[in-house]
């Protein structure tokens, strides 16, 4: 990737708001990306029950982490 801002990082930011963890994957930052796919898969599995409604909202915050995460990318110097 070219840097903060960059073209790639503006694809990756997108691939996250579709699939958390992908635009991660895009860079190449593999264990990052397995981190923010089982995390937010795994709270919004949660939310889905009626007990623990409330995870909707932690996987919201990974969700917009991943997305931010992926677009603040500046690669490794």
């Amino acid at each position: 990737m070219a840097g903060q801002g960059s073209g790639g990082n503006v694809i990756a930011a997108l691939c996250n708001f579709f699939i958390p963890g992908l635009g991660q994957l895009i860079q190449g930052r593999i264990m990052s990306a397995l981190f923010f796919f089982l995390t937010v898969t795994v709270c919004y599995a949660l939310a889905a029950t009626v007990i623990l409604f409330f995870m909707w909202f932690f996987g919201a915050i990974f969700h917009l982490w991943a997305i931010i995460d992926a677009a603040r990318y500046r690669g490794v110097p």
